[in-house]
């Protein structure tokens, strides 16, 4: 994943956890990942793999057309 998709997946989840009211606290324990993780996820300076990504999506409850930069 280049560092410019990484930006705008980071962005994309930020946007939708802003519009779900949550935290990235919330979003990791629900996602079952580390809280620190998910916050380089949304800095866009994590590669995360289809199955964490998918854990994400499940916790934010957005289908991941909403949130895959391409």
């Amino acid at each position: 994943m280049t560092k410019i998709i990484r930006k705008q997946l980071g962005k994309n989840l930020k946007e939708a956890r802003l519009k779900a009211g949550m935290t990235q606290v919330e979003v990791a324990d629900k996602a079952g990942i580390h809280p620190n993780y998910y916050a380089r996820i949304e800095r866009g300076e994590a590669n995360p793999s289809q199955e964490k990504l998918f854990g994400v999506t499940k916790a934010l409850k957005v289908k991941s057309s909403k949130i895959l930069p391409y």
